[in-house]
């Protein structure tokens, strides 16, 4: 399917995952819908859950922001239509807390720095409309980053960090 700028279903996809990394607001506005929704948007931070390029780009900075050196190495892209599916691997070094949030957008877990890297795979879907990103779902391997981030098992002193990231995020709010 080529999109109306005549850039393929697949590229579009590829680049809005690339920009996660390394995109501008602008690159946001260019390839997803005003429409758009992110299906994974449910542990994020509430500005990231508005959808739109606003929410994109704030799930971006939320992981930019945790996260040093984060990249995406795409390894295979299939699609039909207007259905593009994606097989990566995410990296980064974290090196900023990481929150996870409640469904009503409170503070659920916080994860102090541990300077360690991590590798894992994943799979993203997207929809796209008018040449854009309108909808996108995810598998992640979430346990996996826990295991070489050391977030689990997590030690005595571990929890105890956990517990004061919570509260110093809390506060901020």
């Amino acid at each position: 399917m080529s999109t109306t700028a005549g850039v393929s279903a697949s590229e579009v996809a590829v680049r809005s995952i690339r920009i996660m990394a390394d995109g501008d607001r602008a690159d946001f506005d260019a390839l997803i819908h005003p429409d758009a929704v992110n299906r994974e948007d449910d542990i994020e931070p509430p500005e990231c859950r508005v959808g739109g390029p606003t929410g994109y780009y704030a799930t971006a900075l939320w992981l930019r922001t945790a996260f040093e050196g984060l990249a995406y190495e795409i390894h295979h892209v299939v699609a039909n239509g207007n259905l593009v599916a994606i097989n990566s691997t995410m990296s980064g070094r974290h090196v900023a807390p990481f929150a996870v949030y409640t469904p009503a957008g409170g503070v659920d877990t916080v994860f102090p720095p541990t300077g360690k890297t991590f590798a894992i795979t994943q799979s993203h879907w997207f929809r796209l409309e008018d040449g854009m990103v309108v909808e996108h779902w995810a598998n992640r391997d979430d346990l996996g980053q826990a295991k070489q981030l050391g977030w689990v098992p997590p030690t005595p002193a571990y929890l105890f960090r956990m517990a004061r990231a919570k509260s110093r995020v809390k506060r901020a709010m």
